[in-house]
């Protein structure tokens, strides 16, 4: 049944030729138009108009303007040649309906025209004898309501299709937005995740290396030196593992994980831990806290430690084996101000310019993604006595 349902679905011209023979059929069987209502009773006259009226049902769907057109020649022909009325009129009655719901507007509205006044042409042109006046308007309105109401169920179709049309298209229109909100987060989510490993695996393998350094140097002459050393390379890859187990932790969607397996993210209060490690591998820093410390947003702490570890990283790497650091950390009622500066000869000017035409600069590219995130400003350079700068101005309020 489903498979009969199907292939009329997909031949509806087929359908409408066959409803088509049946109505030519069934208007020959009637006998000639005199025998329906009035009319002559000329087969030359009658015939045609009867085929033509079954052609309308036939290719209603395919040419629903020209059809409709087509029918309403008929009915004025009926009324000037005088062919009463038919069975095959009732193609009248199908195409209104085939009109309102697939035609164009204009179509539209001529078949309502058509609809309301096909009865009353009918009853004019061909009037009961024996009917009194108000018979002959009840007649009148008893055969306009079917039109009517064609044209209605048809203009409902019409209204009910272009609705789930629009429904169609709104969903096709969110779906696509929700695919670009995805690839947009898909994107932002794996920039996060390279930022982190960047500054978790540049900040602690370079102190790692340079403890590696300064242990194999004195490993003879000061044992207990060399020995600190390691316990400082020990501490330092846990906290990278731990920090890179909470960062990788992400990605294992579905797996139930142990929560002490994760370190929490870093925050301002452990920038005074980093800049301890950065001592205890050999780089002086000098740090500061300005202002009234107060709890800030997750996303300004984390940012304002991964700056200082980034530039203090880059201390190490690029400002030679005598260079010395400074950290401000300044609170304003606004906003977290950062001011990392070192004496050393400075990163090469490649490296800051847009992270490079080399490709790198990596973790200055970080940092400013990082100060844009939250609608904060960094500023990254050389100093006027040497050394390089970098200033950064978090606000406490998220960026609009």
């Amino acid at each position: 049944m489903q498979r009969l349902y199907d292939f009329l679905r997909r031949h509806p011209t087929g359908v409408d030729g066959f409803w088509a023979v049946v109505l030519f059929g069934i208007t020959a069987a009637a006998g000639t138009a005199g025998q329906d209502r009035g009319g002559t009773d000329s087969a030359a006259l009658l015939v045609p108009v009867v085929f033509l009226l079954c052609l309308v049902i036939a290719l209603r769907r395919l040419m629903p303007e020209k059809m409709l057109v087509l029918a309403a020649a008929l009915g004025l022909a009926q009324l000037v040649l005088n062919v009463g009325v038919t069975a095959a009129d009732f193609a009248l009655l199908v195409i209104v309906y085939t009109v309102a719901a697939t035609g164009a507007r204009w179509a539209s509205r001529l078949a309502l025209a058509m609809a309301l006044s096909a009865a009353t042409l009918a009853q004019v042109r061909w009037p009961h004898e024996h009917a009194s006046v108000p018979g002959q308007f009840a007649v009148i309105v008893f055969q306009t309501v079917p039109f009517a109401l064609a044209w209605v169920l048809g203009d409902s179709i019409r209204t009910r299709r272009a609705y789930f049309a629009q429904l169609e298209e709104r969903n096709a229109r969110l779906e696509k937005e929700r695919e670009a909100q995805a690839k947009v987060a898909v994107a932002a989510e794996r920039a996060r995740i390279a930022r982190e490993l960047h500054d978790v695996v540049a900040h602690n393998v370079s102190v790692m290396v340079v403890q590696a350094d300064g242990a194999a140097y004195v490993l003879d002459a000061a044992p207990d030196q060399a020995k600190k050393a390691l316990e400082t390379i020990s501490s330092t890859g846990r906290q990278a593992l731990a920090e890179m187990r909470r960062l990788l932790g992400v990605l294992r969607t579905g797996e139930h994980q142990e929560v002490g397996e994760y370190v929490p993210q870093p925050d301002v209060e452990q920038i005074e831990d980093l800049v301890q490690q950065c001592r205890g591998s050999g780089l002086p820093v000098d740090f500061k806290i300005e202002g009234t410390p107060r709890p800030l947003p997750s996303g300004v702490e984390l940012t304002a430690y991964r700056i200082v570890q980034e530039a203090l990283t880059n201390t190490r790497k690029h400002g030679g084996p005598n260079a010395g650091a400074s950290v401000r950390l300044v609170y304003f009622d606004d906003g977290l101000g950062l001011l990392v500066e070192d004496d050393g000869k400075g990163a090469p000017h490649e490296l800051y310019e847009e992270g490079g035409a080399d490709g790198q600069g990596h973790g200055l590219i970080g940092m400013r993604e990082r100060v844009g995130m939250v609608g904060g400003t960094l500023d990254a350079g050389p100093r006027p006595g040497g050394g390089f700068r970098i200033s950064v101005l978090l606000p406490l309020k998220p960026a609009h």
